[in-house]
């Protein structure tokens, strides 16, 4: 009976440890979902930064590292978005993780021509690192993603294809059907508070003119505000677009001074409600400016 029993539990322990997903941690929400998305059941994934903070800045904790310790894959979103994932993974000491920048098959757009210094703000001299919003980048992710999965787990390397597969025949669904019910938004002019947005404005027609930080990363100036004001006035701006980490004090001081409405559009998974997975993140983004636009 004791034998049994004791062959009873390694069997259970045993199919509990072969049901248990690859281990993955990624830098942000975005990349957990697209992950989650190709993966299924066959991973376990940990985003380290959370869908409603800033991505520039996650602090280094011996709990990440830990994470990071047990994960066989770690997927950063690059282009000096995550620097601070390196001590975190040079922390875990885990010799065999597999690291992969997601942004490594990305045409990154406003790249930095010329001198790049401390003057200009917190500029990224490879381009912008916010690529994952404009859907044509999304497969291209999962595409990145489904690889590095094949390689910490080749036996089920034919199920990460058809994941990318199943990833790419929902995206097309989805973006038809955004493009469709964003043509409202085409050529709309709008401003926002850091430059989150140029892949998304590029994907469904949005211009960007102005930004409420002078250069990436620097507090508003009282000339600076005044000016973006006057800009809001004589174009007829009606949307603030507000990342949900940023500070609201000079948002509201200018659509107090202009009628200008403040739109909070998350840029990451888990941002906002709603916005729970890579897709309904489009849904939201879309659905708020529409909104903000009437």
């Amino acid at each position: 009976m004791k034998t049994t029993l004791v062959s009873l539990l390694i069997l259970v322990l045993g199919a509990s440890s072969a049901s248990a997903g690859v281990k993955v941690v990624t830098s942000t929400t975005d990349l957990a979902s697209i992950t989650r998305l190709v993966g299924g059941e066959l991973v376990e994934v940990t985003s380290l930064a959370a869908g409603n903070a800033d991505p520039h800045f996650v602090e280094v904790l011996p709990s990440y590292m830990i994470k990071v310790k047990k994960a066989k894959l770690y997927l950063r979103a690059g282009l000096d978005l995550d620097r601070w994932a390196l001590p975190i993974i040079d922390g875990s000491r885990n010799a065999s993780l597999l690291v992969v920048d997601c942004s490594a098959s990305i045409a990154p757009v406003n790249r930095p021509t010329g001198k790049v210094d401390a003057s200009m703000g917190d500029v990224h001299p490879q381009g912008n690192p916010h690529y994952w919003l404009d859907p044509d980048n999304g497969l291209i992710i999962a595409a990145t993603i489904a690889d590095a999965l094949a390689r910490v787990d080749p036996e089920h390397a034919d199920a990460y294809q058809a994941g990318l597969e199943r990833f790419r025949t929902e995206l097309e669904v989805h973006r038809t059907a955004w493009l469709q019910k964003a043509k409202p938004l085409e050529h709309m002019e709008i401003v926002t508070y850091h430059d989150t947005w140029p892949y998304f404005c590029r994907a469904f027609g949005v211009d960007v003119i102005g930004f409420i930080e002078p250069w990436p990363g620097i507090e508003p100036t009282p000339s600076h505000t005044a000016s973006l004001i006057e800009l809001i006035k004589t174009r007829g701006v009606k949307i603030i677009g507000l990342e949900p980490y940023k500070s609201r004090r000079t948002p509201e001081a200018i659509e107090r001074a202009t009628g200008a409405e403040i739109v909070e559009l998350p840029p990451s998974v888990g941002g906002a409600p709603g916005a729970d997975d890579y897709f309904s993140l489009f849904d939201v983004l879309i659905d708020r400016l529409l909104e903000g636009a009437e």
